[in-house]
């Protein structure tokens, strides 16, 4: 997956144009020479893919046969006359480190920003296009090599929309669109896993109104931190949110959609903005995910009745207009600040990987015989295939860890689908007065389960390529987090 032929034939055209002559002058080269002062711009691109590939964030394999809505790469670039820095969200599943990795050398060569003041994260809709490979879906070649291009465009377009601004924000709270997906069970329910065995002690999503449940295994995450951008005239430049959220589905049958993330974005893109005008770039709203890879929007405890959509798109919307609403309560609070300290650090950390046994190597080989030449069917057929390909994975990853500061608020970049424990745990112990943490950004190395969690077993801690990384994953990434963050707060003169 991480080291295929056709990921070095994408990452091999988009370094190519990192060594491009850049078109337009180093944007922040000369960022020392302007006027100090507070200055931000934002911009969104289109990022769609063409129908026909495939929809990952499925067991099986499904290709786009209808745009809903359009995809987008959305950028804000801050910068206070001395530092800058860029946060970025695509409309995507998860983006790989690589591709995220070529897309930052590209905007460090035509814009002079360096790479580790660049978050690159994706939202994480199921409904999106083909830019890792999970479970039977792959990656596509070509839509890689266009959105690493578009990440450093809409990156290079915010940073030429800059103007005088001011920041603040504030956090709110939407507790009713969130709920714990894993469930103790009743004994003797347990379903089998992908080897055959009811040895778990949680489930994921077991099914509205399932009389079999106990209750929630953890926790969830309702806060709704939100950060704004105005320029000096009071006209909005950008919205920056982040929600605990896995994401919410209920699309059309082989719909493209960039999930409850864009709609959020539609609404407050309409709603907050002030009338465009023709001189000043569009507002841009941009919803990131915190740590929510234990969390979704089905109340399994609710009424199975009360709690199934009539038709596509009503939950996302539903979801959409709850947040948004919070979102516009919160904006109308917030105190605006001139000028803030920027700053931004990243580490990578070494982590073992949860590579199959020989014996679970050969035995899943043997599956994969018997289902040669047709589509893998059932948990045992596609855990076969994802043993035989994490296999072939490294003995260990390096893990990109990152931490920005505005002001007095800290923001955590992880790289993968954590845990709700996590981020409250990063946030409880952060230097900074308001701390948020985004998750798959800088990067995808699967789920990281709590160790509890991992000791409970369930989906998250089945070993494929979509939950590799050791059982002690969650403690070294929360401590690699609070360093940098305490870094930032206390930085050495």
């Amino acid at each position: 997956m991480k080291t295929s032929k056709l990921l070095f034939a994408t990452l091999a055209f988009v370094f190519s144009q990192a060594f491009l002559p850049p078109l337009t002058p180093v944007l922040f080269a000369a960022s020392a020479q302007l006027p100090k002062g507070f200055r931000a711009g934002a911009a969104k691109l289109d990022v769609t893919p063409r129908l026909g590939l495939s929809v990952p964030g499925n067991m099986s394999d499904q290709k786009g046969a209808h745009v809903h809505d359009p995809l987008h790469v959305r950028a804000l670039v801050l910068d206070n006359g001395e530092t800058s820095m860029a946060v970025v969200t695509c409309d995507c599943v998860a983006l790989y480190d690589e591709t995220i990795a070529a897309a930052k050398q590209i905007i460090q060569k035509q814009t002079g920003l360096a790479p580790d003041r660049v978050a690159v994260a994706a939202t994480h809709s199921h409904s999106a296009g083909p830019t890792v490979s999970v479970f039977q879906s792959d990656a596509d070649r070509d839509y890689l090599a266009f959105v690493s291009v578009r990440i450093a465009d809409a990156v290079r377009c915010a940073a030429n929309n800059r103007r005088p601004a001011r920041i603040g924000w504030a956090v709110g709270s939407e507790p009713r669109a969130v709920f714990h997906r894993r469930f103790f069970m009743k004994p003797g329910t347990m379903p089998e896993n992908p080897w055959g065995k009811t040895d778990d002690k949680v489930k994921m999503n077991p099914g509205v109104g399932n009389p079999n449940v106990v209750k929630p295994a953890g926790p969830t995450d309702p806060a709704l931190p939100v950060v704004a951008v105005q320029d000096t005239d009071g006209d909005p430049i950008a919205v920056l949110a982040n929600y605990t959220l896995h994401y919410v589905g209920g699309v059309g049958p082989n719909h493209i959609s960039a999930d409850y993330f864009g709609m959020w974005a539609d609404m407050i893109e309409r709603e907050w903005a002030a009338p465009p005008k023709v001189n000043k770039s569009p507002m841009v709203a941009m919803l990131t995910n915190g740590c929510s890879a234990d969390i979704n929007n089905v109340d399994v405890l609710g009424s199975a009745s009360k709690t199934r959509p009539p038709y596509p798109y009503y939950q996302m919307d539903k979801v959409a207009r709850m947040v948004a609403d919070e979102t516009l309560r919160v904006l109308r609070t917030i105190q605006f600040q001139d000028t803030v300290p920027l700053d931004a650090r990243m580490s990578r950390i070494d982590l073992r990987v949860r590579k199959p046994a020989a014996n679970d190597v050969n035995e899943a080989g043997a599956i994969l015989e018997q289902a040669k030449g047709r589509e893998l069917r059932g948990l045992r057929e596609v855990y076969a295939r994802e043993t035989v390909l994490l296999a072939q994975y490294p003995d260990t990853m390096q893990v990109p860890v990152q931490a920005l500061r505005i002001g007095d608020l800290g923001i955590v970049a992880l790289p993968v689908e954590a845990f709700v424990e996590l981020g409250l745990d990063i946030k409880k112990q952060s230097p900074f007065p308001t701390t948020f943490v985004v998750e798959l950004c800088n990067g995808y190395f699967g789920y990281v389960p709590t160790v509890e969690g991992h000791e409970l077993g369930g989906y998250e801690t089945w070993r494929a390529r979509s939950s590799y990384l050791e059982v002690n994953a969650a403690p070294a990434l929360a401590a690699a987090a609070l360093e940098l963050l305490k870094g930032l707060k206390s930085p050495a003169k």
